[in-house]
């Protein structure tokens, strides 16, 4: 059995509880994109644990796989997992021979390609952590791979190719001073130790071959998204978007695993109440129109916690964008949706949602394939009768009955336009205050 969990915004819609939360019924939790660009908060007890890379069923207990398709900043690994431990836990973390390494030289062109993107007026607002680039060079095929680290003299080879580039890069194409990060004999030294420390611990592997062969010996696997569909590189509004594939596609080509086998399994969209966004890019039903709505926006960022778990940074708002939901739902193939936040809409004195959009006088269900269209796109809002505040860790544990009754219809009407079920309800960032309705390892 498989479960695959998709963000069906822009990122930052929750997956980390609900990979939390369902991680119970898995064996092993399966990271398919991304880096350390992710930022997963899983809370427990009352423990906040804020992972970036280390998927978050690390917190459960299940065995964690950083696959093929991410792209893996070891000094951030190692130093989640010591976190981990020195809180506690012992996460049992491998890591795919065939992903790809991002290196210093990375970061450092990640920062210097931004600014020059800004000097032009095209800025994607990148995280800076060297996400771009590393998937650059993979596509180019003169990336460094896990499996490289374990060879001391392979490592060399790759350095010794791609290295030379990057300081011509930066010194001869945008006129400054290249650092350590082009310094070979230190980068092999650094990354030779790395890939010491990850045979050692036993965690490098074949994900293909360890994936399947925990398969056949009955083990339920959950993929993990990062990122969410609108910054899909190839489904999302290019160029603001993300260097992987988000999407649920991802799953089989992120870890080796055929499509065949995740199809056959569950694909549950995460869906925020509302919309937020960190970063450049369209967003047809921001909040920013006025002091009234500014004042909402200000209100929702600060109950809802909206700022990113990575940089930092105070995310834009907007009310909830379904024409985006029914894109996302029929880009990855939603069985479930599951619903966080709710109660961060509460006591508002109205909620709307983008039903459909207006463009060039025509009404569309479903964003344009260009991010130009998009931007020009009106949202036609829809009202919903506001839900009071009520408390919400007695309605977790009452179960989706207990839910004011304008919260369920304004969820029913989500579900309808999706096609698809709501498999939990999200009232509060506990594993306890998330209503499970459906659990997707027993569908």
């Amino acid at each position: 059995m498989t479960v695959t969990i998709v963000g069906s915004q822009l990122g930052d819609e929750g997956k980390g509880a609900l990979v939390d939360l369902w991680g119970g019924a898995a064996d092993v939790v399966a990271r398919y994109q991304g880096g350390d660009n992710a930022g997963h908060t899983v809370v427990e007890g009352g423990d906040e644990y804020k992972l970036s890379l280390v998927p978050s069923g690390a917190v459960r207990g299940k065995v964690g796989v950083l696959g093929n398709g991410c792209v893996v900043n070891p000094r951030t690994l190692f130093e989640e997992i010591d976190t981990l431990r020195d809180r506690g836990l012992d996460p049992d973390v491998r890591v795919a021979e065939r992903a790809h390494v991002i290196m210093p030289y990375h970061r450092r062109l990640d920062g210097i390609e931004e600014e020059a993107k800004s000097d032009s007026g095209v800025e994607v607002g990148t995280t800076g952590r060297g996400i771009g680039p590393t998937y650059e060079d993979k596509a180019g095929r003169r990336g460094v791979r896990v499996g490289d680290l374990l060879d001391t003299n392979v490592l060399r080879d790759r350095l010794e190719y791609v290295v030379p580039q990057k300081r011509a890069l930066i010194e001869e194409v945008y006129g400054l001073a290249a650092g350590d990060e082009c310094d070979v004999e230190s980068l092999v030294e650094e990354y030779a130790a790395f890939g010491r420390r990850l045979r050692e611990e036993g965690m490098t592997v074949n994900c293909s071959d360890f994936l399947y062969e925990r398969r056949q010996a009955g083990d339920a696997v959950m993929f993990e998204g990062a990122q969410g569909t609108l910054i899909d590189i190839d489904h999302g509004s290019y160029p603001y978007v993300t260097s992987s594939n988000p999407t649920a596609g991802g799953a089989a080509t992120g870890t080796g695993v055929g499509p065949t086998v995740t199809g056959r399994g569950e694909v549950v969209g995460i869906v925020k109440a509302y919309l937020s966004r960190v970063g450049e890019g369209p967003m047809p039903t921001e909040l920013d129109g006025d002091e009234r709505e500014e004042r909402l926006a200000d209100r929702i960022r600060e109950k809802g916690g909206e700022f990113g778990t990575v940089t930092g940074r105070p995310r834009r708002i907007g009310w909830l964008d379904v024409p985006m939901l029914r894109h996302a739902a029929r880009v990855s193939g939603f069985t479930g949706i599951a619903v966080n936040h709710v109660d961060v809409l509460a006591d508002l004195d109205t909620v709307k949602l983008a039903a459909a959009y207006e463009l060039d006088g025509d009404v569309i269900e479903t964003i344009p394939a260009t991010t130009e269209q998009w931007a020009r796109c009106d949202p036609v809002l829809k009202e919903f009768e506001p839900w009071p505040a009520v408390d919400w860790t007695t309605v977790a544990e009452e179960g989706y009955d207990a839910m004011p009754t304008n919260a369920r219809e304004y969820l029913d009407y989500v579900s309808g336009e999706v096609g698809a079920p709501v498999y939990a309800v999200g009232v509060g960032p506990d594993r306890a205050e998330t209503i499970e309705l459906v659990d997707p390892f027993e569908q």
